[in-house]
């Protein structure tokens, strides 16, 4: 059964994760390929789980050198992005190189993330964005970084389960109203976020 949250316990002194630190980055690479799918030219997901927040909370201590103190709110920002069992939850960004191009595309997809949705078995998980802050602006500009939960209901859960069951990842944005479907081995990977 997957975990929900980290704790201060689930991490390592910073010494000792220095020791693991390219292995471990390594090997969660690795898990993370089939977490990942493009919806259309700019718009990637990246889908969270128990594994991927324990590294991220690793990194941010690591790199900030924020010693133990420096858990607690590492913790309490990237929990929520856990799956609690009957969702899943993905990190989307709007991946645009050129900083003129990427500013007006913004420009025009304010609430972009209230539009993400999953199909499965024939019927519509619609998204709850992350309520840590308002990603919108009032200009209606959008944020390139996105946080967003997918609710299932139980029958959902089992049809997206199905060995090789078609599932369509999309945003209905008006100005950004894309789709793609699951890759097998996403589906796969994706499946064993529930309980």
């Amino acid at each position: 059964m997957p975990k929900h949250s980290l704790s201060p316990a689930d991490i390592m002194p910073m010494a000792e994760y220095g020791k693991v630190r390219v292995e471990t980055r390594r090997r969660i690479a690795a898990n993370k390929r089939n977490r990942r799918v493009q919806v259309g030219p700019h718009v990637t997901f990246y889908f969270e789980n128990y594994e991927t927040m324990w590294l991220q909370v690793h990194e941010m201590v690591f790199i900030e050198k924020g010693g133990v103190e420096q858990v607690p709110d590492e913790i309490a920002a990237y929990n929520p992005l856990i799956p609690k069992g009957s969702e899943l939850t993905a990190t989307f960004m709007i991946e645009i190189d050129d900083p003129i191009f990427r500013a007006n595309v913004l420009a025009r997809l304010g609430g972009i993330e209230e539009t993400a949705f999953i199909m499965v078995g024939g019927e519509k998980v619609i998204c709850a964005a992350e309520e840590d802050q308002d990603r919108t602006r009032a200009d209606g500009k959008a944020s390139s970084v996105q946080f967003v939960h997918f609710p299932f209901t139980a029958a959902q859960i089992a049809a997206f389960r199905k060995p090789d069951a078609q599932v369509i990842l999309g945003l209905g944005h008006q100005n950004y109203n894309h789709m793609a479907v699951l890759p097998e081995a996403v589906r796969a990977e994706l499946a064993q976020d529930f309980d």
